[in-house]
């Protein structure tokens, strides 16, 4: 199981078709948002929301849950496109500021605020805090102007693998039954019974077998 979400994983970051596979399975709401990510240059990662009909509300701006739910999902899909397949990301806390109706597009520019590279190297966990600045595409002829309709700032912890296994091996170990002192290779584990552990009756005196 362990192998198989291994390579799950690894497809992902790789792939868009493999990520686009992965979420209709496991992230059914961020398939129908229908979000898609490009990387711009080396330090700009971008996600698009559409403004499609089933991110809107029934004034027709696109909905605040969508909004915020995909900032996480964007904001995940970044850090775990950047650590890869042998991290688990879990977002911890998302604060999130709306500041103007969305009635288009939307754009999720991430900037993080660690230096990543830096605490991947130290192969340890670590917390990791991302400003997420949405914007509005305005439909302005190519001249691809836009205006912020919303920030977020974002904690996500990042764990490889490797360090669950070893938990998990050492509360197997921990959980094993503990043999008695003297027992042998193929001995049970110990127990103790009450009658055992109670102390034997004294023998009776003679005095008392005479009467």
């Amino acid at each position: 199981m362990d192998r198989m979400e291994s390579i799950i994983s690894r497809l992902t970051v790789k792939y868009n078709w493999a990520h686009r596979l992965a979420s209709m399975i496991w992230l059914p709401y961020a398939f129908r948002s229908g979000i898609k990510f490009k990387k711009l240059d080396d330090n700009t990662f971008a996600g698009v929301l559409p403004f499609r009909r089933f991110n809107r509300n029934w004034y027709n701006a696109m909905a605040g849950a969508a909004l915020l739910g995909n900032a996480e999902i964007v904001g995940g899909t970044y850090i775990h496109g950047r650590v890869g397949g042998d991290y688990t990301v879990v977002c911890k806390q998302m604060n999130y500021k709306f500041l103007r109706p969305c009635f288009g597009p939307a754009i999720y520019k991430i900037n993080p605020v660690q230096d990543l590279d830096a605490l991947i190297r130290t192969t340890d966990e670590f917390n990791l805090d991302i400003e997420i600045e949405i914007v509005q595409q305005l439909p302005t002829k190519g001249l691809g102007k836009t205006i912020r309709v919303g920030k977020a700032l974002a904690t996500f912890h990042i764990t490889p693998k490797i360090l669950h296994e070893q938990r998990a091996a050492r509360r197997a170990a921990g959980a094993k039954p503990i043999a008695g002192p003297n027992a042998g290779p193929n001995a049970g584990p110990a127990t103790s019974s009450p009658d055992a552990a109670a102390p034997s009756a004294p023998p009776p005196s003679p005095a008392s077998e005479a009467t």
